[in-house]
């Protein structure tokens, strides 16, 4: 499986140098973890349970955790204004961003303007950024967003990469997940939790039994 991700055995050869490793050190590590899973699986994850009751009493008990925060769709068209632009450089950004943002008034679909002038990435999708939440974007981009209503277009915003046009296509207030919708995955993770606390007991445990000799000189 590890060789599968890489195009030849030339590429595995490097990786494995790289790493200093040799092709029979590495299926030692891998044999190694194996029989450190398959003995966690054995003596603990096979004994580890957890009740819908306590899955349900952590999800009361993190009301935050399960937040999902106030989210908006948008999509935007960008011309690119370099840190180090000039006056004229910048007037010329300017005048773009202005002439793109007449044709949206006119009435064009602002995904087919984004298509043809948008500078960014997301241009080839129509301007389209998806869902982003309060702290994903630039503050001068977030804050317009947010306060834009579905359907409406901003005025230009300027941020470090130069000047916007935004259009809002959807807005979805802060919610709490519903239990039911994270009930598998919470008992997975608090299960998960349980093992990995086990585990640390039992390698405390040997620590304890263990006889250690130093050589090295503690440092000063």
């Amino acid at each position: 499986n590890v060789k599968e991700q890489f195009h030849n055995e030339n590429e595995f050869k490097k990786s494995l140098n790289n790493m200093n490793l040799t092709e029979s050190l590495l299926i030692s590590h891998i044999k190694r973890a194996l029989i450190v899973q398959q003995f966690i699986d054995e003596k603990y994850a096979q004994n580890v349970t957890v009740s819908e009751k306590e899955t349900r009493a952590y999800y009361d008990a993190n009301p935050a955790a399960f937040k999902q925060p106030e989210q908006v769709k948008a999509s935007h068209i960008l011309i690119k204004v370099g840190p180090q632009a000039d006056e004229p450089q910048k007037a010329a950004a300017r005048k773009k961003i202005e002439v793109a943002q007449q044709r949206v008034k006119k009435g064009e679909d602002f995904a087919a303007v984004a298509k043809e002038v948008s500078q960014g990435p997301s241009g080839e999708r129509g301007g389209d950024l998806g869902y982003f939440r309060r702290g994903q974007m630039m503050k001068p981009f977030e804050e317009a967003a947010f306060a834009l209503k579905p359907g409406e277009v901003s005025d230009i915003v300027e941020t470090k990469f130069g000047y916007h046009l935004i259009e809002v296509t959807d807005k979805q207030p802060e919610t709490t997940i519903p239990f039911e919708d994270v009930k598998d995955r919470l008992k997975q993770y608090l299960r998960q939790e349980e093992i990995e606390k086990e585990v640390r007991l039992y390698v405390e445990r040997l620590k304890e039994k263990a006889e250690v000799e130093r050589f090295l000189p503690e440092k000063e």
